[in-house]
């Protein structure tokens, strides 16, 4: 019998790509103090989650703290237009922020579904994929490997194609360009890379 290893596609995309950490959360109560501007997941344990969100700085009410918390959209185009925006003000605890965790390597094959189950106490980690192993990666979260380095906040703009050299690319933009086409219009410049360097996250 076969086991995950073996299953097709598995392998990383060459020899020299090494996948980024993978991000995990952490309850916002942790680092209070460093909130503003960074991804948050929102929820309730046993109920569900809510990605793809920023978090602002806490606010103190009643005695009790909250998190404003906004879609990516509304958090780059405030800070864009240097504009006031109306943020729902979410309990502290009910917070999580998305932080790397270089020593937290994945120990699942994305196809064993068995193994992939979550608890439901907490917002699941969120491992790397190689973008080569994924069908539909148009606007999906990117990590370059840029010589060892992990450049996060891009968004693939395209599906897979034959570049100019004949290596297999996806256009990225960076996150804020990627968003403010949506409000504005105006197109992203964008970055053919090539996918053996590229993640999905």
């Amino acid at each position: 019998m076969s086991g995950p290893g073996d299953l097709p596609g598995w392998d990383l995309p060459d020899l020299g790509s090494v996948p980024p950490p993978p991000i995990l959360p952490e309850p916002a109560t942790h680092r209070p103090d460093q909130l503003r501007g960074v991804r948050a997941v929102v929820g309730l344990p046993g109920l569900g989650w809510r990605t793809d969100l920023r978090a602002d700085s806490p606010v103190v009410q009643s005695s009790r703290t909250y998190v404003p918390v906004l879609t990516e959209a509304e958090w780059y185009r405030a800070e864009a237009e240097q504009t006031e925006v109306f943020a729902p003000l979410i309990p502290i605890e009910r917070v999580w922020v998305e932080r790397p965790a270089p020593d937290a390597p994945r120990t699942v094959h994305p196809l064993d579904l068995i193994g992939r189950l979550v608890s439901l106490d907490a917002p699941p980690r969120r491992d790397p994929v190689p973008i080569g192993q994924v069908i539909g990666v148009t606007g999906r979260r990117v990590v370059h490997n840029e010589d060892g380095m992990f450049r996060r906040d891009l968004r693939a703009v395209t599906e897979p194609f034959t570049g100019s050299d004949g290596d297999i690319c996806v256009r990225v933009a960076r996150e804020f360009e990627w968003y403010r086409w949506a409000w504005t219009g105006r197109v992203p410049q964008t970055l053919e890379l090539p996918v053996h360097l590229l993640w999905l996250e």
